[in-house]
């Protein structure tokens, strides 16, 4: 008869694979979990001796589940979401994070960015709310939300913006973008969809057009992101996206209409969280966003 002793699971250990699986990186989980990528790799190694299975193949420019980490990460994430649903009667009542999300930074990827944080902390409400940069800096001023992802554009007269309290978490290009098959109509204004001013985007791209001696005219104003993307698609004209933000199936123009570059904007993080469930949260969405920002 095996005597053995029952040796459980190190929850720690669950969790940081869960999250280097999620994010497809040691470096971004081991800023999720405020830690290094050697302590990240120590808790992989020690799972991995303790299953006696290889869950990770890790390379120089990818992380990829192998097979068994594969058929494994299911289960790591029911436990983990037990684990918490089991001390949630031991937490304080149910409490909401409200962030805040520069539309032009949410993009298509929302959805799997959020999906990432499924099975965390069931006590955890989150509300997300979408809108331009200069909107969501004044609602966290005004403590109307936790934190924010903001995008800050340049000034009419180049100058960046002051990161008050704010963390780098990349740099977003733009781009021009159009219906595939789109042509501009020959001897007219380049037609442009929007946002409405005054939005960052718009005035630099505004800028550059005039600057370049490119003739433009406004066809389409959309109240966001999305709808300037269906403009675009419908075929209505051209518009400047960060490529994130850019709907499925359109297609970079610039170089082929030989229109002028667009600066780039750096994305970056302020918030006001103070309490563990909301960092832990916070610092797992982040993770993400940086991973789909490189």
């Amino acid at each position: 008869m095996d005597t053995a002793p029952f040796r459980p699971l190190d929850l720690d250990a669950v969790h940081a694979f869960v999250l280097v699986a999620t994010l497809r990186s040691f470096t971004r989980a081991a800023e999720a979990l405020g830690t290094t990528q050697s302590a990240i790799s120590l808790k992989l190694k020690r799972l991995e001796d303790r299953l006696g299975q290889r869950l990770l193949e890790r390379t120089p420019r990818q992380v990829r589940l192998s097979s068994q980490g594969a058929a494994f990460l299911e289960p790591a994430r029911r436990l983990l979401a037990a684990h918490d649903q089991a001390l949630a009667g031991l937490e304080e009542a149910p409490h909401r994070l409200v962030i805040g999300i520069s539309d032009h930074v949410a993009g298509r990827d929302l959805a799997g960015l959020l999906a990432r944080l499924q099975g965390r902390d069931p006590t955890l409400v989150m509300e997300v709310r979408i809108a331009a940069s200069r909107h969501l800096g004044g609602m966290l001023d005004q403590g109307e939300l936790d934190a924010a992802i903001l995008r800050l554009e340049p000034a009419a007269d180049g100058r960046m913006p002051p990161v008050e309290a704010g963390e780098p978490l990349f740099i977003d290009p733009l781009a021009w973008f159009a219906a595939p098959g789109w042509e501009p109509p020959p001897g007219a204004p380049l037609p442009i969809a929007t946002l409405a001013a005054p939005c960052g985007v718009r005035g630099q791209a505004a800028r550059a057009l005039d600057a370049a001696g490119i003739r433009w005219t406004e066809v389409f104003v959309g109240g966001g992101v999305a709808a300037v993307g269906a403009a675009v698609l419908a075929g209505l004209g051209v518009a400047a996206l960060a490529p994130r933000a850019a709907p499925l199936g359109a297609v970079e123009v610039g170089e082929r209409y030989s229109l002028p570059p667009l600066p780039s904007a750096p994305v970056v993080l302020r918030s006001a969280v103070s309490d563990r469930r909301s960092r832990a949260a916070l610092a797992t969405l982040v993770a993400a966003f940086r991973a789909t920002g490189q």
